[in-house]
């Protein structure tokens, strides 16, 4: 499945631009999903999602967003149910370490009186992504294109970036060793006098680790891509360049740069024209600084909401905020949407069609793993050394920092962190230096004379 992470820098319009990607796809004949997070009131307005209401299914089956609904034709919408899913999860666990809350004394807690806790959306999305990919579609063959409303960019990469740090800290906890002596359990419980960790945690524990590896490898797919969306500016693209790192720094692909809500040139206000003039700067350093290798795609300010109606007098009752979009078929302009929902097909199109055609759906893309992007470069015959080469464009030199701890390099760029298991060959190496050029980390190592094999 075609799968479109959308993010961006705060305030920027990012629950907008998912959903005009979503229906730019379904505009051309796709089958589109398109999952928020967002708790304000953007999604119903936009595409009519029903906040989530609490499941009555069985946590087995329960999903962890709310029921799509058909926002367009071939475009379902539906929003991530965060507390409900931690409540189910939660209750889950309970079931599963019974026994050892029985050992403890401890009473369980009731579903009727958890919360969310701060956290949770992180892991319900990414539990909402992984059962995207598994559950049936709307008809047979399931969703071709998954657009997803991703927090704030430095959140997102958190997010990104949560399955491997999980996996490496359950593989810490509870290494394969440790695991292959469960047999031995029951005889050390008779021996030490005390129950031993119940089998259902260990099943937990092996459970998780085949979600998180599942999730990862669908991040780490070549067909996950990710939408940066940014309303051009100075500050806007200081922020953008210290999330491109970290998005880098875990090789995720950026797939196009969205600069939303560009103002009109040419204007006759001086203020206006000001105005526009210092957005038009800050856009050509964006065409700059990632162009060609990263389209910039430009969506216009319509110069009000998505969700408002042109004429104040055609906005229809307050209370029918949800409202429908009228997709049209592939290359059609199709028409606007309004606060009631009505449908104009006459002059431009307006509100959130008029937005689906600059932002296009996303290109066919392999649904395979991703080439790695860190190479080892030999120049052992010439310098004496090998050379990791990480490309972290947009990394700062003055945030950027470097620790070699066993055969694993600690990397940290900005507000970011990853530990990144060392190739075979440089593992026999020791660090010699590091320079940061062309957006890229290049790091050197030098053979250890006393794990490098000698030559004949």
């Amino acid at each position: 499945m075609r799968t479109v992470l959308v993010t961006g820098t705060g305030g920027a319009g990012r629950t907008t631009v998912a959903a005009a990607t979503a229906l730019a796809a379904a505009r051309e004949g796709q089958r589109a999903l398109l999952l928020t997070a967002d708790r304000d009131g953007t999604p119903e307005a936009l595409l009519g999602i029903p906040a989530p209401r609490p499941a009555t299914a069985p946590a087995a089956r329960r999903l962890p967003w709310s029921p799509p609904v058909e926002a367009a034709p071939g475009l379902w919408a539906a929003r991530v149910a965060a507390d409900d899913w931690f409540r189910g999860e939660l209750t889950a666990l309970q079931e599963r370490g019974h026994g050892a809350l029985d050992m403890l004394g401890a009473a369980p807690l009731d579903p009727e009186e958890l919360t969310g806790l701060p956290g949770t959306e992180a892991f319900a999305l990414l539990r909402a992504l992984r059962a995207a990919h598994d559950a049936p579609g709307p008809v047979s063959g399931g969703w071709d294109v998954l657009v997803v409303d991703m927090p704030p960019a430095p959140d997102t990469v958190a997010v990104l970036a949560l399955p491997e740090q999980l996996r490496r800290y359950l593989r810490r906890l509870l290494p394969a060793e440790r695991q292959a002596a469960r047999a031995l359990r029951p005889m050390l419980a008779q021996l030490a006098g005390v129950p031993m960790p119940a089998q259902k945690l260990y099943e937990t524990a092996e459970r998780w680790e085949r979600e998180l590896a599942a999730v990862q490898a669908l991040i780490e797919s070549e067909a996950t891509t990710v939408r940066l969306v940014v309303e051009p500016g100075p500050l806007a693209d200081r922020a953008l360049r210290t999330a491109r790192a970290g998005l880098a720094l875990y090789g995720c692909r950026v797939e196009a740069v969205v600069a939303n809500r560009l103002l009109p040139t040419g204007a006759a206000d001086p203020w206006l024209a000001a105005l526009s003039g210092r957005q038009q700067a800050a856009l050509k350093d964006l065409h700059g600084e990632w162009a060609p290798e990263v389209p910039v795609r430009e969506l216009p300010h319509l110069g009000r909401d998505p969700i408002e109606a042109d004429d104040p007098g055609e906005a229809g009752d307050p209370g029918e905020a949800g409202g429908s979009i009228e997709a049209g078929g592939p290359g059609e302009a199709g028409g606007s949407i309004d606060a009631g929902g009505a449908a104009h097909d006459d002059g431009p199109a307006t509100g959130l069609a008029a937005l689906a055609g600059p932002a296009g759906a996303p290109g066919p893309r392999p649904d395979r793993p991703a080439a790695e992007p860190w190479t080892v470069e030999d120049r052992l015959a010439d310098e004496g050394v090998l050379v990791w080469r990480l490309p972290l464009p947009g990394a700062d030199r003055d945030t950027l920092g470097l620790v070699r701890r066993g055969d694993e390099l600690i990397i940290t760029v900005g507000p970011f962190h990853r530990v990144l298991p060392l190739p075979s060959a440089l593992r026999r190496c020791t660090v010699s230096g590091a320079g940061l050029r062309d957006g890229s980390l290049h790091v050197r190592f030098a053979p250890d004379p006393e794990l490098w094999p000698r030559s004949l």
